[in-house]
């Protein structure tokens, strides 16, 4: 359904991503990051169900190509680590959403494990967003502040999860409140990942179905 492209970052590079479009032209807009397997098949039928659902939605591969087979956590650690999360952020993320909003439109931010991470990192370094939807990951605070959140974030947990664990989830969502920062999250007796419809090990069909509900009204409300 979408397309492969480039676009350019703030810094005037070029990076690559996945871009599905909404069968209208004016349609508001959310830029998908990945999960640490990288910009996998899933990822981009996700910017195809974005786009059925009216948003022109695209992922920047911040692995530069590099695609992780599921099975293999180590290699998926090893790219993760690697990555400059702050020039992911910055440059890439914040191109792609620059791409988007080119013509006016609103954009949002969402992704899963690592990228729920960076969408929250987002959420305090990229000025041209307006709302956000987290799944399943939290930065260091170091990288980013719940005092600096500058949009309204919606946010899916896991309760058996050993990556955000539940208190960590806890903790986070308490600074976010004493920040008075605009949060709505929801947590689901599931796993880590459940969201993922190709990891049959941890999807949960009936949370990730609610999620998805939630995430789309979420952003239909803030972004048209």
């Amino acid at each position: 359904m979408g397309t492969s492209i480039t676009f350019k970052r703030p810094d005037g590079k070029e990076a690559s991503g996945y871009l599905a479009n909404a069968a209208r032209g004016d349609a508001p807009c959310v830029v998908v990051i990945q999960e640490w397997w990288g910009l996998q098949d899933q990822i981009k039928g996700m910017c195809d169900r974005f786009a059925l659902a009216g948003f022109d939605a695209l992922a920047p591969d911040l692995y530069g190509g590099a695609v992780v087979p599921y099975h293999d956590t180590d290699a998926a650690n090893r790219q993760m680590t690697s990555l400059n999360f702050m020039d992911a952020t910055t440059q890439s993320v914040r191109g792609a959403v620059q791409y988007l909003a080119r013509n006016g439109a609103k954009v949002g931010l969402t992704g899963f494990c690592m990228g729920g991470a960076v969408t929250i990192i987002g959420a305090t370094k990229i000025p041209e967003l307006t709302a956000g939807v987290v799944f399943y990951g939290i930065p260091p605070e170091a990288a980013a502040k719940p005092a600096d959140v500058r949009i309204p974030l919606q946010a899916h947990f896991a309760s058996k999860d050993d990556w955000c664990t539940p208190e960590s989830v806890d903790t986070w969502e308490k600074a976010m409140q004493a920040a008075g920062k605009s949060l709505e999250l929801h947590r689901y007796e599931a796993d880590h990942g459940f969201a993922n419809e190709q990891r049959m090990m941890v999807h949960d069909r009936e949370a990730a179905e609610l999620a998805w509900s939630r995430a789309t009204s979420f952003f239909h409300k803030h972004l048209g």
